[in-house]
Order: C-alpha cells, then structure tokens, then sequence
C-alpha cells in the first residue's frame, strides 16, 4: 500500500492520455466489497494489457468493487491527420478526363468529394502499438491516482464521523459509571424496604446476602470497563491507518454485545436510556465502517 491513511472503498477517476493517432480515456468507478472485485471493459487493442493493469491495480486498492472503462478514441476523422495519395488522385483525375473527352455532350467535371471517397485516396494513419500502449497505461495511472485520492478524502470524513460517535459513546460510559454508586443505593433502599414489609424482624445476614446477589446482577463495570478498551482501540486504528474496515467491522460487534448486555442488566431508566443511545451510536458508526478499504 502507498499510503496508511484511512480511505473509503468510494471514489471515481478520469484521466485522458493522447498518442500520435488517437487519445487514451480511462474513467474508474469504485464502491464498497468484502474484497478487490475489478471488472475492466476493455477495446480489443488494449486487451494484452489486462494482466499488468491487474498488477497495477492490486498495488494500490485491497477492497472495492471497480468499474474500469477505457474508451480508445481516433483522430482519423481530424482535419490534419488525415492522409490523401495523391499519387492515386492523379491517377484519377487523368482517368476521368479520359473518359469525359469522349463523351457527348460533355459530362459534368469531376467533384472533388468523389475523389476523396474513392478507395485508398485516404489512407488511415497506422498505430504505433507501443505508443498505444504507452498512453493507457499512463492515463491509467492518472485515473487510479485520482480515485485513490478521492477515496482519502472520503476516507477522512468517515474518520471524523466515527470519531464523533465514539466521543458519543464516551460520554454514555462515564455517565453510567457515575450513575453506578446512585443505582446501587437505590436498590439497596428498594431491597430493605421489600424485606421490610416481608418480616417483622429484620434479618442483617440475610439482607447483605440480597444485596450482593443483586449487586453482581446489576454490576456493568465490567462491561463499561470494555467498551472504554473498544473506544481506545477504535482510535489506534483509525489513527494507524491503512486497510483497516475488517478490524473496526470486527470492534462494532464487540461494541455492540457490551451495550446489549448493559441493556440486559438495566435497572434503572438512566441506564435503560444509555444503552439505548449507546446502540444508536454503534449502529450508526457500524454502517460507515461498511464502507471503509
């Protein structure tokens, strides 16, 4: 890879290369894939070539599904290049004189564009096949340069993007933990006055027993514990760069089992709530991770 910047697996390129008898036009669409899929839509002069752009292609991009169109266009048909024997036209021209001193009356002279169109009046410039060949792979260059750079910027939206979300799910983290010490009490509180309303005497052993029963359900600082380990590692990688969507596909799952068991062991509506948000923000952060080489 030439570059460990974060990129899109989005982008398009154009670039356009001339040669003595024509010009090269290369246009690359590129969208998001598990893998590099390329289809080239090749002429068949260019056919030979497939397997170094192949090449080519493989160096720069490792995901992405591509549109890879080259159009070669011929200047025959240009004022200026086109080329006249005129050896033959004065053959021709001689001829159809010939032929009109003997008729009677007189036919008409000779038109100019009927010359033209005889055959081998205009001959076609020959291709140079390596100058051709010179000018895609060149053009080709250029357009993959330019969708690569397209990519990059897109790519570093997308990082602005995740690293807003994870800011996001930060905040739902601390204040969770902040709410932990608030939450217990509450259920201690809820706890004695259910005992209290159970039994007359109330038993201390018992009630410290429910209590800690109750505190290892309620306990999510393992799992808020994680997900600050997520958002860390989140930020290594997006800051390392490179072909990097597998691993941060591979942190939204992780992320998103922390949150569904914070939800699972809610007690309160503080919590609830979090979790709730917490899912949004993975599933939103999920959903351009899809889209990232």
């Amino acid at each position: 890879m030439a570059t460990n910047r974060v990129r899109s697996m989005t982008g398009f390129g154009r670039a356009e290369q001339s040669f003595a008898t024509g010009t090269a036009i290369w246009e690359l669409r590129s969208v998001n894939h598990r893998y590099l899929e390329p289809h080239f839509r090749l002429p068949e002069a260019a056919r030979p070539l497939e397997t170094q752009l192949r090449e080519k292609l493989r160096k720069q991009l490792c995901r992405g599904k591509l549109e890879l169109c080259l159009t070669l266009k011929n200047n025959a048909g240009e004022v200026g290049s086109l080329q006249v024997d005129e050896g033959l036209v004065r053959t021709l021209v001689d001829a159809a004189e010939r032929v009109a001193a003997q008729l009677s009356p007189p036919a008409a002279p000779i038109s100019p564009l009927q010359i033209l169109q005889w055959p081998g009046v205009i001959a076609e410039q020959e291709t140079d096949p390596e100058q051709r060949s010179a000018a895609v792979l060149q053009a080709f260059a250029q357009a993959l340069e330019q969708l690569c750079a397209n990519r990059e910027r897109e790519g570093r939206e997308l990082c602005r993007f995740i690293e807003a979300r994870l800011s996001g799910v930060e905040q739902q983290v601390q204040k969770v933990r902040q709410l932990l010490p608030e939450i217990l009490q509450a259920q201690r509180e809820r706890l004695r006055t259910r005992l209290d309303d159970m039994v007359a005497e109330l038993d201390a052993d018992r009630l410290e027993q429910e209590v800690v029963l109750l505190a290892q359900k309620t306990d999510v600082d393992e799992e808020l514990d994680r997900l600050e380990a997520h958002i860390a590692e989140a930020r290594r990688v997006l800051t390392a760069g490179g072909t990097v969507g597998r691993r941060l596909d591979f942190l939204m799952q992780e992320f998103n089992r922390e949150a569904n068991t914070l939800s699972s062991k809610s007690v309160v509506t503080d919590t609830t709530q979090a979790a709730v948000e917490l899912k949004v923000l993975i599933e939103q952060m999920r959903e351009q991770v899809q889209n990232i080489e």
